[in-house]
């Protein structure tokens, strides 16, 4: 997506970034906060079904479950994904606030593209356990927003040079990134576990 939507491309297909990026966080965040608001209105709905919202304990020890199975899938056999991207003939199709808002949409979303690291679907079942639109819904929009900030931090580029740069710079970054998304995710377990047992 950062080769795809940075200033130099929105130039080139005489767009203004500024403008498809904005889209694009519109789109992100929204599709984030209204997934999480409707799993957590699920949620609600499943517990509503089985006698009613569990302790808080009970929730952080299923957030805890998550996040330790999501590593394990995460080191073997990878987690469940569908196997598409965005579609980057809209490039050349619509304009840049149009592909914006859907590229952020689908990306904002988690799980209508292809699913990194466990750590999207730990963020779905922790909005979807947490019984409640609101939790759920900013949850959602916090995935929404970091899930954008590659693409705002590419704002300084302006030569093909920098892009090239930039990207073999993310490239060099990705074992790092995901090294410490999984002891972030191993830390929101052991913090969870924590607070039940404290």
């Amino acid at each position: 997506m950062l080769s795809s939507i940075s200033p130099v491309g929105e130039a080139a297909r005489q767009q203004r970034w500024s403008l498809t990026v904005a889209a694009y966080v519109v789109g992100s965040a929204g599709a984030g906060t209204g997934a999480g608001a409707l799993l957590g209105l699920l949620g609600s709905a499943g517990w509503g079904l089985v006698g009613g919202m569990p302790s808080d304990g009970s929730v952080l020890l299923v957030v805890a479950g998550l996040a330790l199975a999501g590593l394990v899938l995460d080191a073997t056999t990878g987690v469940p994904s569908v196997h598409r991207q965005v579609d980057e003939r809209w490039l050349t199709t619509y304009r840049g606030w149009v592909y914006g808002i859907g590229f952020g949409a689908q990306l904002g979303a988690g799980v209508v593209t292809i699913v990194p690291a466990s750590i999207v679907w730990v963020m779905w079942g922790t909005a979807l356990v947490s019984g409640s639109p609101l939790a759920g819904a900013l949850i959602g929009s916090v995935f929404g927003l970091v899930r954008s900030v590659p693409l705002v931090a590419a704002g300084r580029v302006r030569t093909v040079a920098a892009l090239r740069r930039t990207l073999a710079a993310v490239d060099r970054a990705r074992k790092r990134a995901s090294l410490v998304t999984r002891l972030g995710q191993l830390g929101v377990a052991v913090a969870a576990v924590a607070i039940v047992l404290r």
